[in-house]
């Protein structure tokens, strides 16, 4: 099958972005795009320190913040700005105001057993610039049940295509991992691949090859489930992105409005017991 041209320049510049030039050559690299893009950096090493545009991407805080211990609380799992929030009707949720997109296609028909679960639920969309921190962390303490990787394009997702572009998310590529929480309650995070990310990784499951050769679907299945606590790392993007959390009905309270910059370990929201 003939590669989307979104992909070949994702991969294109996943190569670029992995090659370690000389030290003179790559400290230019990075102090360019550290002053290009507007990158904090007073919580990491300095830009000259990574050995790759592509470390520089994946880079880890020097110090993390303090996880809000209170066991109901959501975390914000990145750096990132809420594009959309919002509860889930006729299957439907919106990439942005008024571009729904049906929440079905976004997990697969690997989950079809979960679809009705999801009506009434939350959903919220957390978009991570090219900026920002971009490595995910759980929002709050969960049981994995699987992973599923749905190959797809890799349009950017920026506010342009989002107002402008029906179901962006379902046409890209995807990671979706479905899981539960400490109350038994069912979610999916959902990793939303875009142009320039090379790879999203997952930690946990190293047989996800995003940006890849695949054509179809993978679902992973865990029998006894993995177990992550909140704060707790699973992957990054190796660019921006975007997360989407849904959740089934009575499951979370969202806090948070659209168009908030919010950052790992805030609190955004509330588990609800039962």
């Amino acid at each position: 099958m003939k590669k989307h041209y979104s992909s070949v320049v994702s991969r294109a510049f996943g190569k670029f972005a992995a090659k370690e030039f000389s030290a003179p050559v790559q400290k230019i690299i990075n102090n360019s795009y550290v002053k290009l893009m507007g990158l904090d950096m007073s919580n990491f090493e300095p830009a000259n320190t990574y050995s790759s545009l592509g470390k520089l991407f994946i880079r880890k805080m020097k110090k993390e913040p303090t996880i809000d211990a209170v066991r109901d609380s959501v975390i914000s799992p990145c750096d990132a700005r809420v594009i959309d929030f919002g509860t889930i009707k006729n299957h439907t949720a919106y990439q942005i105001k008024g571009m729904a997109y049906n929440t079905n296609s976004l997990i697969g028909a690997h989950n079809e057993e979960s679809f009705s679960l999801l009506e009434g639920g939350a959903y919220v969309n957390l978009y991570l610039s090219p900026k920002d921190y971009h490595r995910y962390h759980m929002p709050f303490d969960v049981r994995v049940l699987s992973v599923m990787h749905i190959p797809g394009k890799l349009y950017p997702v920026n506010m342009p295509l989002l107002k402008n572009k029906k179901n962006l998310y379902l046409e890209n590529e995807r990671v979706v991992i479905k899981v539960k929480d400490r109350f038994g309650h069912l979610h999916f995070i959902v990793l939303v691949g875009a142009l320039n990310v090379g790879k999203m990784v997952v930690s946990f499951e190293g047989r996800v090859k995003t940006n890849s050769d695949a054509s179809v679907s993978t679902l992973y299945e865990y029998e006894e489930g993995i177990e992550l606590k909140k704060g707790e790392l699973f992957g990054w993007f190796e660019m921006g992105s975007t997360i989407v959390i849904l959740s089934e009905k009575d499951a979370v309270e969202w806090s948070v409005n659209v168009d908030q910059k919010v950052s790992f370990g805030d609190v955004i929201g509330r588990l609800h017991e039962n």
